[in-house]
């Protein structure tokens, strides 16, 4: 997460959240099958990514941030992460209408995002994010505190769509800041209420399975 929050932010809150985090992947065990080789993706890039990057040591950690002058200052500094510039094309203001068309048939298929029809598919990362088969993927991005920014509807429907488009197995989703309504809503109806595994604080745990082989034909959201 970036230093440039509004400073209603909570910032002992937030780093609870991440610490959360931290110990689902170190002390789940056999109910959390992730050894320090996974493929880890990451919506956001910001001081907290060394933690994520060190915490997969071994496995492949991937940021997409939307703000290329971020990447080369956080970069710079530390040349080892891996960041890609991803471009979003929605504003938080649009969000009730882009939730409206999500609901709809064309945004309920599951495919690669980038053959997708859904406006809320994100078409434009890096080839290999939507080759890979993620164990687990973090949501902290793009920015969504108000009307004028971004907002993580394409982040949040995109990462389930890359988690049912795996050829098999499941993915970890994980979403921050679900004290804020466009995260709360677009969580619960495209991650899935049912897919929901933990809630603590300000973050949402989503196992989401393949819809690919033997779940092919699965709906949506179960």
């Amino acid at each position: 997460m970036k230093g440039k929050q509004p400073k209603a932010m909570d910032g002992k809150l937030i780093m609870s959240c991440f610490f959360l985090l931290f110990l689902f992947l170190l002390i789940k065990g056999p109910t959390f099958p992730y050894s320090s080789l996974s493929h880890f993706l990451v919506f956001g890039l910001g001081y907290d990514s060394i933690m994520w990057a060190s915490l997969n040591h071994g496995g492949r950690t991937v940021f997409l941030e939307e703000e290329e002058k971020w990447i080369r200052n956080v970069t710079e500094e530390h040349p080892y992460l891996e960041s890609y510039h991803v471009v979003y094309d929605t504003k938080r203001r649009q969000a009730n209408q882009l939730h409206q068309i999500g609901m709809q048939k064309q945004c309920r298929q599951v495919c690669d995002p980038r053959h997708s029809k859904c406006p809320l598919a994100l078409k434009g990362m890096p080839s290999f994010v939507y080759e890979t088969q993620w164990d687990l993927i973090m949501v902290d991005a793009p920015t969504g505190y108000n009307d004028t920014l971004p907002g993580r509807m394409s982040a949040i429907y995109t990462a389930g769509l890359l988690s049912r488009n795996r050829l098999d197995g499941e993915t970890d989703v994980f979403l921050h800041d679900i004290n804020r309504e466009v995260e709360d809503r677009f969580s619960m109806s495209f991650l899935c209420n049912g897919y929901m595994v933990e809630e603590k604080e300000r973050m949402r745990r989503f196992n989401i399975p393949s819809h690919n082989k033997a779940s092919l034909g699965a709906p949506f959201c179960p």
